[in-house]
């Protein structure tokens, strides 16, 4: 297994990479490949001769012409297909094309497009990214972590693809997510593709298309469940200590029954978090904050609606309630600002609750003068409550009528609507709903993007509150500062460093989040005060602000071209 690394040469100063093929196999290599912007002396000494057209090609003229043929691709599918492509050739030019049209490709790369990508996986499936590890195969963990591409791995994303985005089972297609995320993860901080794996764990899968399917690629039977399940994702966990011990481990997309006890089990073992609690709940509360902000008011003085309460609606309830507490507000205080809705309608204390809801629950008692129903609807709750902030993360499209959200601009100003779920066909309202049923007074955040809405000759941004200001600097700040372990606290710092970079002005007018043009500048400011926070718990590395601020800068990868000479044999 080769060992990735940057050398500076002693005499001159200069950058380059030591190159460990030569001929065809440097050029079909994804990570080393120039294409034709391989220099003369490279060509000769690297035996590249007469593999490309004579003429060296700056990478200006690279990106022209990859952009060029981008650009007559008709359907987002088509365009995820040509960047996968051009991913699997030239990584280094994939990213530079990608930072240079982050706002147009992003939703290609990800969400939301990336699901379709999923659903159809085994049909246009071409070539192998990251590594595939079938649960028939665990005692082969070793052997099948030894094919990774490099030894020096930073950076892992797993996922079981039992719950891709708002999809559900996908099976061996959740491969889609991994390899996705490992790509924002580079766009967005900068960690260098060849440190970065992303992997399958292949459990089966409970979606009876995909079984009937003679096309798929994943095991054909049923998910495995119970002890089997758990001593798999044991020997994975271990596999990769003793493989990669310093790398940090991504969940993503993992079942609701399985992430959070994922989560708690493995994150004082190893260097790990679940994006889709974590992450989605401090970018959430980010955008949150910022709009209270431009409301002039405090977290503390809002009374806050959950409709869905997964995954996604307990990472932010979490990350929210400390918050709130650091306003000043006790546990029990901030619990009682917090009204979560499950399927059986809001989650009371005798329900049962499932592990997520249960903090939150609530005593039955609360709702006496509400209503006669055992079950209390989402509008019932909005009125009673007086709720000033809606949040879906339900799934369930158009789950926000036109009902509750006019219920929500007689409780107050400037309601909050955040409908998250994704993707677009999965919000739980469109902006557009929103703005018309709150006569143009709402702040709206969303989970896939979408385009301005005009009212009353008034364009109002729509804000996405999408993972990806959040996980790419957290991540980094973790491997710069060499934490053992990622705390509750560091997403904490994570969202405040986020919001701080919107104004009360901007967010006034429903600007909640940075341009995702700013994405490095948001994760240099995320990454750093990650890495603070970890020195300051005693868990990272003890470097004063500026040093460590410039470690992080340091550690940011620029897709360009580095000189190559050939490795001593």
């Amino acid at each position: 297994m080769n060992k990735f690394s940057i050398q500076i040469d002693p005499m001159t100063g200069e950058k380059y990479l030591e190159v460990p093929f030569t001929g065809q196999q440097l050029a079909e290599h994804p990570i080393y490949n120039k294409g034709s912007a391989f220099t003369e002396l490279e060509r000769e000494q690297l035996g590249l001769n007469g593999i490309f057209p004579r003429h060296n090609s700056t990478m200006a003229e690279q990106l022209n012409r990859v952009y060029e043929n981008y650009s007559l691709k008709q359907t987002p599918i088509e365009k995820f297909i040509f960047l996968l492509a051009l991913l699997d050739r030239n990584e280094t030019l994939f990213y530079r094309l990608v930072l240079a049209h982050a706002e147009e490709m992003l939703p290609i790369v990800y969400t939301p497009t990336v699901g379709q990508a999923a659903k159809t996986y085994s049909h246009m499936f071409r070539r192998p990214r990251g590594l595939y590890i079938p649960a028939d195969q665990i005692s082969q963990i070793d052997t099948i972590l030894a094919n990774a591409p490099f030894s020096n791995i930073n950076l892992i994303v797993v996922t079981d693809g039992e719950r891709i985005l708002g999809l559900g089972d996908q099976g061996v297609g959740g491969m889609a997510i991994p390899v996705g995320k490992t790509s924002l993860y580079v766009v967005g901080a900068g960690i260098h593709p060849a440190l970065c794996l992303p992997i399958l764990l292949d459990m089966g899968t409970n979606n009876e298309k995909l079984l009937k399917d003679p096309l798929y690629l994943g095991l054909r039977h049923e998910r495995l469940t119970g002890d089997h399940y758990y001593e798999v994702i044991e020997e994975f966990v271990k596999a990769v200590k003793r493989r990669f011990p310093h790398a940090l481990l991504q969940w993503e997309d993992f079942g609701k029954h399985h992430a959070l006890r994922l989560l708690n089990r493995y994150r004082e073992r190893i260097c790990s978090f679940d994006d889709d609690i974590q992450g989605t709940g401090a970018a959430t509360i980010a955008a949150l904050s910022a709009a209270i902000s431009g409301k002039n008011e405090k977290l503390k003085d809002q009374c806050y609606v959950f409709f869905g309460f997964g995954q996604a609606g307990y990472g932010i309830a979490s990350i929210l309630m400390q918050a709130m507490m650091e306003e000043g507000l006790s546990m029990a205080a901030a619990k009682e600002r917090i009204y979560p809705i499950g399927h059986k309608g809001l989650v009371f204390d005798d329900m049962n609750p499932h592990e997520y809801q249960e903090p939150f629950a609530h005593p039955r008692a609360i709702t006496q003068d509400w209503c006669q129903s055992d079950k209390v609807d989402l509008f019932d709750t909005v009125l009673n409550t007086k709720a000033t902030v809606l949040i879906g993360t339900s799934g369930v499209a158009g789950a926000f009528t036109e009902e509750v959200l006019s219920q929500m601009a007689k409780n107050t100003e400037k309601p909050i609507i955040f409908a998250l779920s994704n993707p677009n066909n999965k919000c739980e309202c469109t902006p557009e709903q929103a703005f018309q049923a709150t006569q143009g007074r709402c702040l709206v955040g969303t989970g896939s993007p979408f385009p301005p809405v005009i009212v009353n000759n008034i364009e109002h941004p729509i804000s996405q509150c999408n993972n990806m200001y959040i996980f790419p600097g957290v991540g980094l700040g973790a491997i710069v500062s060499m934490t053992p372990k990622i705390t509750d606290q560091m997403f904490v710092v994570a969202s405040k460093a986020l919001a701080a970079m919107v104004s009360p002005d901007l967010a006034a007018k429903g600007v909640l989040l940075p341009d995702i043009r700013e994405i490095r500048n948001v994760s240099e400011n995320v990454a750093f005060a990650v890495a603070k926070e970890a020195r300051d718990a005693g868990l990272g590395i003890r470097l004063p602000d500026d040093k460590l601020r410039a470690l992080v800068k340091q550690a940011m990868w620029q897709p360009e071209y580095l000189p190559y000479r050939p490795r001593p044999r």
